[in-house]
């Protein structure tokens, strides 16, 4: 099963950089939308389900369900791409770590400092960690998705497309749970709006994450984590300190491989789970720097493929890469976050 993230939507696009312009296109423009759910036999059973396990009223339930669509571009965004092309760490972090981005960046951060310190002095999440994730998921709230979650997350759910492998149990899952937060938070289910996947907001959190993570850091009352960069702020910072963020570490180091391509693919087959000591490693020939080989914990020996070049990047990941990577499974976002967060915190002087 899919590992649950914050941000599912864009882990797809972290592996697949390359469509990235066909999100835009579909999300921008209200997208179109097929038959409702209303008269579906198993969608009458997966709505006594729901009212079951989250102690929902059934009639309300079956109701909300009835309203859901299905979305033919849903559907085609969770294929994978007909042309497929080589991951390319540095095409990626051009269109993430670019003027327009770091600008939009610097102007949020300065307008919500103060949520920002409060959120890092909380969590222990840097203010520029939390800029970076929100600068690569929405560029700052600009695009946070223009699908009824209710449509996305039923599609998903109950036509989830054939020909890769099947995460309906997930997106069902998720519905149940983005349900029971719209009776929560008394939400109009039909007027919530979202990713293709059905992530939310800025931070694009999954029903679930809001639910598990998401906190009221303004404290008025409610989770807002479409107006409120308060609770975005420290609604981000939580999830990470809940998947093992710890204060003050770095979240990498430079390293250079070992020259020996057994030695370099023995370092590389844990992927990104830390679990090599700096002595470890540099016994297998890599070489750190003196700060690297201070570090206590253990470390992960990162590579990011350049497209067709057949150059890579290589960097030495600490757990607090590895936090990163439970926000998005991917090595290609969480680095794009750390240098996103960098550059806007360059940018502010």
């Amino acid at each position: 099963m899919l590992r649950r993230t914050a941000a599912f939507a864009s882990l797809w696009l972290a592996a697949h950089p390359q469509a990235f312009a066909l999100r835009r296109r579909v999300a921008d423009p209200a997208p179109a939308v097929g038959p409702t759910y209303a008269r579906r036999v198993d969608v009458t059973a997966a709505a006594l389900a729901y009212a079951e396990t989250h102690a929902l009223d059934p009639d309300w339930v079956q109701a909300q369900l009835a309203q859901a669509r299905y979305v033919p571009a849903v559907a085609q965004l969770m294929m994978p791409s007909t042309s497929p092309s080589a991951r390319n760490w540095s095409a990626y972090r051009a269109r993430m770590v670019e003027s327009r981005r770091i600008e939009a960046g610097r102007q949020w951060w300065s307008d919500n400092q103060t949520w920002l310190d409060d959120a890092e002095q909380r969590f222990g999440v840097p203010a520029q960690i939390i800029v970076g994730i929100v600068g690569v998921e929405t560029f700052y709230g600009r695009v946070t998705g223009n699908f009824r979650v209710l449509d996305a997350l039923a599609t998903l759910s109950f036509d989830f497309p054939t020909g890769r492998s099947d995460r309906s149990p997930f997106f069902r899952s998720e519905l149940g749970h983005f349900l029971r937060l719209a009776q929560r938070e008394s939400w109009d289910p039909p007027a919530v709006k979202g990713s293709y996947a059905g992530a939310m907001g800025l931070p694009q959190f999954m029903p679930s994450s809001v639910l598990n993570y998401a906190v009221d850091l303004d404290a008025d009352g409610r989770v807002d984590l479409y107006g409120s960069a308060a609770d975005v702020a420290g609604s981000v910072a939580n999830y990470l300190a809940e998947h093992g963020w710890q204060r003050q570490m770095p979240t990498h180091y430079p390293i250079e491989p070992p020259s020996s391509t057994l030695e370099r693919a023995l370092l590389l087959v844990p992927d990104i789970v830390p679990t090599f000591s700096a002595e470890q490693m540099t016994a297998r020939g890599a070489r750190l720097d003196d700060a690297a080989q201070q570090h206590l914990g253990p470390l992960a020996l990162i590579e990011l493929h350049n497209g067709d070049s057949g150059s890579s990047t290589y960097v030495a990941g600490t757990q607090n890469f590895y936090a990163l990577t439970r926000y998005n499974a991917s090595s290609y976002y969480a680095l794009a976050v750390i240098e996103l967060g960098r550059a806007v915190a360059a940018a502010r002087g």
